[in-house]
């Protein structure tokens, strides 16, 4: 059965489940005008006590003091108590997969199918809007091929409810360092992300963005060759010719790095952003700073220890822009914003932490997301409290829009 046969099966199966209801014509849809009316506006990247929003279609066209805001043709959204901020971004997700309590990666990989992983993956993206995060950069299908691509039409087309969805397909790693792992040598075994060595880079660079790719991913180190723990993969010229194929099609390159000397050389190599960085030290993050590569720290992923708090720490002292991402998919969709209050409590001010989830995000994904002013897009959330004091506040979504069509609102109905 052929790639696109077998999505619509299973997209269909699962659609009527999870459909919002203003995507099933119950509720009012982009073109309708809206002025929302909360405690609160953070605009990503401050706050502003009394402010309103006015909506129309898919972009903010008014933001100021609830005062002078003309409510004359709209649908008043009142939301007392709450803050109205950006919809936040999830800059590192994989949405075919689901938590490893649940079930390991191997098995996932190995042994669920396609039609399988893509029917979770509605479910996944569903929770991720609903949990207020309206964009997510997804970094590798885990062994499902193309499916994110098609996914991503599947929301665009309004079939199913998500996020905006910026896809790195297949993901990139170097020829024998991936899994799945241990089979008999003489089975060829289907690994989680293509494989690749030298300048074989940039065709399958070529080819990943041909199939759809917004972003390529790369593996500049994993659990490699004789020794234990994790060790460079790709050269730097690997990664280079990589970086250049890529950035020559105008598609930025993230890459998966925890050892300082993956992190190096992908640094040297022009990379966009750097994935985890658990063992980067202050002179590698100075190098990051300097050459304008953000981290995206996925503190949530794996569980907290202090070597991963440390390299935190010491990428923030170095100015390191932070991107907010949490590798969501090896643990529960839908719970996000753990990496917040993990940022948070490795000592990233709330305030921060919350410009790295909107207005930084936007500017590090080049996209008209992350502020609330007039001509952004409409990607707007409403959170119970105050997360400029307590960060936990943006686990309570009340409201949430999505290029001016409202997905959640307080009652869980549609504002009508």
């Amino acid at each position: 059965m052929g790639w696109k046969r077998i999505l619509a099966v299973c997209l269909g199966a699962a659609v009527s489940a999870v459909v919002a209801p203003a995507q099933r014509g119950g509720g009012r849809g982009p073109s309708t005008v809206y002025v929302l009316k909360p405690a609160r506006v953070f605009d990503g990247d401050v706050m502003h006590e009394g402010w309103a929003v006015r909506v129309r279609g898919d972009r903010i066209e008014a933001a100021g003091p609830a005062a002078g805001i003309d409510p004359t043709g709209a649908q008043v959204v009142d939301l007392p108590q709450t803050t109205l901020m950006p919809g936040m971004v999830e800059g590192h997700s994989h949405i075919l997969l689901h938590s490893y309590s649940e079930t390991s990666w191997n098995d996932q990989v190995e042994h669920e199918g396609l039609a399988l992983r893509v029917a979770r993956a509605v479910n996944h993206l569903r929770a991720e809007l609903m949990a207020g995060f309206t964009t997510i950069r997804d970094l590798g299908t885990e062994g499902a091929g193309y499916a994110d691509v098609e996914l991503k039409q599947a929301v665009n087309q309004g079939i199913i409810p998500g996020p905006r969805l910026l896809c790195a397909t297949r993901a990139i790693v170097a020829t024998g360092a991936y899994g799945p792992k241990g089979f008999a040598q003489e089975w060829t075994v289907p690994q989680g992300a293509e494989e690749a060595s030298g300048m074989d880079m940039i065709r399958v660079v070529r080819d990943q963005i041909g199939h759809g790719a917004d972003w390529v991913k790369l593996y500049a180190d994993y659990r490699f060759g004789p020794l234990p723990g994790s060790h460079p993969t790709f050269t730097q010229e690997e990664m280079k010719f990589a970086v250049d194929a890529a950035h020559s099609a105008g598609v930025p390159v993230a890459v998966h790095s925890s050892t300082a000397e993956g992190m190096r050389r992908a640094v040297s190599a022009g990379v966009d952003t750097i994935e985890h960085g658990n063992d980067g030290t202050p002179e590698v993050f100075k190098l990051m700073a300097e050459h304008n590569v953000a981290l995206c720290p996925t503190l949530a992923a794996g569980g907290m220890n202090d070597r991963k708090r440390a390299s935190f720490q010491a990428a923030l002292a170095a100015g390191v822009t932070i991107l907010s991402g949490s590798d969501v998919g090896t643990f529960p969709h839908g719970d996000n914003g753990h990496e917040l209050e993990l940022m948070v409590d490795c000592g990233m001010p709330a305030v921060d932490a919350l410009r790295a989830a909107t207005s930084v995000a936007g500017r590090v994904l080049k996209m008209e997301i992350g502020q609330v002013k007039p001509g952004m897009y409409a990607d707007l959330i409403a959170v119970d409290g105050d997360p400029t004091k307590e960060i936990a506040a943006v686990r309570r979504v009340k409201f949430v829009m999505k290029a001016g069509t409202v997905y959640k609102s307080p009652g869980s109905q549609p504002a009508n």
